[in-house]
């Protein structure tokens, strides 16, 4: 056999805890002991996953939304925003007291401190206030950069800058990503890897970042506690992620 289970993280392995519940681990490994490879696609940073790849034993994965690729760990590909064009963005929220954060493969890097939606947004991830610096993207490699401003503000920046896209992960942030950047984009990278195609690949989401992944892939699960426009477009929809809703749809599907 030769297919790949795509998991998205929060909301799908982990739970509403942010814990990885003990049916879930064990259906993945079930998974592989029945002969399908086992990879990770998040809007995470590589560095917020480290815990979790080495739990489940994972060495392949999507994260940043498809900007940093990794293959039975190797780095197979990275992409991100045009440091000129990201400095457009940045003085364009810094008029309007809408901060920013930068993420590469190891730290994140917030542009201004102790700002509330900042503060807000991160505590969902469980994550302390990062460390400042407001030109740490002018010398370092940024993978990801998240922008702080309510939905409201959203097609403002949208019609203002529109060579990226704006993908919403909190009711205060957005991922900011290449046009063209999603994790259905990062998994045909590790597709090339292996040889094999859509068609054979299985995804798991609940975000809105999951829905090009689960509209490509040959097989798409929402989880229960999923956006509604995530159910819309996937093909089986799963109980909630506190309700073992991981193991009971590999269970229905014949993965396990």
């Amino acid at each position: 056999m030769n297919k790949i289970l795509f998991f998205d993280v929060d909301g799908t392995l982990y739970n509403s805890e942010k814990k990885l519940p003990s049916s879930a681990k064990e259906a993945l490994l079930t998974a592989r002991r029945n002969g399908y490879e086992l990879a990770i696609a998040t809007g995470r940073a590589p560095f917020m996953i480290e815990s979790l790849l080495e739990e489940l034993e994972i060495d392949t994965y999507v994260t940043f939304n498809g900007q940093y690729v990794v293959y039975k760990g190797e780095v197979v590909y990275t992409n991100g925003i045009a440091k000129d064009e990201l400095a457009k963005i940045i003085a364009f929220g810094e008029a309007r007291n809408e901060p920013v954060v930068f993420l590469d493969d190891k730290r994140m890097i917030a542009s201004v401190g102790d700002h509330r939606m900042v503060a807000e947004s991160l505590d969902t991830l469980k994550y302390p206030y990062p460390e400042l610096d407001s030109s740490y993207y002018m010398q370092n490699n940024v993978y990801q950069t998240l922008i702080f401003m309510e939905e409201k503000d959203e097609p403002l920046y949208n019609e203002t800058f529109p060579n990226v896209q704006f993908v919403r992960w909190h009711r205060y942030s957005c991922d900011i990503l290449p046009k063209g950047g999603s994790k259905a984009a990062g998994i045909e990278k590790v597709l090339e890897k292996m040889g094999i195609t859509l068609q054979d690949t299985f995804a798991f989401g609940d975000g809105i970042n999951d829905i090009e992944m689960l509209q490509a892939v040959g097989t798409s699960v929402a989880m229960g506690n999923g956006h509604e426009r995530v159910k819309a477009v996937a093909h089986h929809i799963a109980d909630h992620v506190d309700e073992d809703g991981l193991s009971k749809i590999m269970r229905k599907l014949s993965i396990i």
